[in-house]
C-alpha cells in the first residue's frame, strides 16, 4: 500500500510540474518532463509483477513499455494502482499510458487510441478440474465468475450471462474457482499456464478457448494534441519489433512469441 501511495504522489507531483505552454502536446510534454508516466497493476504475473527477492517491478509489460520509453529518449516512470483505477487515471491526465495487458475493444476505442498491438492473446475459459457443467462460454449462464472489475474477461463473462465476483489478483481469481466460490473465470491462456508451471497440482482445467485473438495495445487519450504521442509509441514498437526486442521479451515470460500476429 504504501508503495502504491508513493508512486500516485510522484504521479501527481510529476503532472503540477508541467509547464503551462506544453499542455497542449503531450508529446512535448512528455519529452520536456523526461518521464512517460505509465500505468500498471504490479500484480499479475507474468505480465508486471514484483520478484519475490528484489521485490523489482518486473514483466513482459513493464519490459516492454521500458523498452518504448527508451526508444522515446526518456524515462518510464510506473504507477501501481488496481486495474479498475488504471483507465480512469488516463481520462483524468494522471497517467500517460498504461502497460498492462489493455485488450483493444469496440468499446473502449471509442475513448481512446491504441498504438499498434504489441501482444496477440487468446481468451481462456478457466473452471475447477472436476467441474463438468461449463464446457463452453454458453455455458456460463447464470454462473459466477471471477474477474477484475471492467475487466475484457469481466465483460465477456457477463455478456454470456455470468454474475462477476470482482478480485484484484490472478492468484485471488484462481483461489475463488478452486474453492467453489466462483465457477469459472476468464483470463488470459498463458497467464494460465505461467500459474500452473507454478501450482502444477491446482485442479484446474481450461474448458474452452476462444477463436480468434485479441490485440493488446497502450491506450492513448483521444484528441488531437496526442496525436504526435500515439505517432512516437507506434514508431517505437515497429522498432522493436523489426529488431527483435518484442520477441525477445515475450520469450522471456512466456517462453513462446505472442508479439506475432495471429
Amino acid at each position: 500500500m504504501l508503495r502504491k501511495l508513493t508512486a500516485l504522489l510522484l504521479a501527481a507531483l510529476l503532472l503540477l510540474s508541467l509547464p503551462a505552454a506544453l499542455a497542449d502536446s503531450l508529446l512535448d510534454t512528455v519529452m520536456a518532463r523526461g518521464k512517460v508516466i505509465i500505468a500498471t497493476e504490479g500484480a499479475w504475473a507474468p505480465w508486471t509483477y514484483h520478484d519475490f527477492d528484489s521485490d523489482e517491478l518486473m514483466g513482459f509489460d513493464v519490459e516492454v513499455a521500458r523498452a518504448v520509453a527508451a526508444c522515446l529518449g526518456v524515462e518510464a516512470a510506473f504507477v501501481e494502482c488496481p486495474w479498475e483505477s488504471i483507465l480512469m487515471g488516463i481520462d483524468s491526465g494522471m497517467y500517460d499510458i498504461a502497460a498492462n495487458g489493455v485488450e483493444v475493444t469496440d468499446e473502449r476505442s471509442e475513448k481512446y487510441d491504441f498504438s499498434f498491438p504489441y501482444a496477440y492473446l487468446r481468451t481462456a475459459l478457466i473452471v475447477r478440474a472436476d467441474n463438468d457443467s461449463i464446457n463452453a462460454f454458453e455455458d456460463l449462464a447464470g454462473k459466477k465468475t471471477a474477474n477484475s472489475a471492467g475487466s475484457t474477461y469481466a465483460l465477456t463473462a457477463e455478456g454470456y450471462g455470468a454474475q462477476t465476483l470482482v478480485v484484484s489478483t490472478l492468484a485471488q481469481t484462481l483461489d475463488l474457482v478452486i474453492s467453489g466460490s466462483a465457477d469459472a473465470t476468464l483470463n488470459a491462456e498463458l497467464s494460465f499456464y505461467d500459474y500452473m508451471k507454478e501450482h502444477p497440482d491446482a485442479p484446474l482445467r481450461i474448458a474452452a478457448l476462444s477463436e480468434e485473438a485479441t490485440q493488446v495495445a497502450i491506450p492513448v487519450r483521444k484528441g488531437e494534441e496526442n496525436a504526435s504521442f500515439l505517432a512516437a509509441i507506434d514508431g517505437a514498437i515497429q522498432q522493436l519489433r523489426a529488431d527483435g526486442t518484442l520477441k525477445a521479451i515475450s520469450e522471456k515470460y512466456f517462453e513462446t512469441d505472442i508479439t506475432a500476429a495471429q
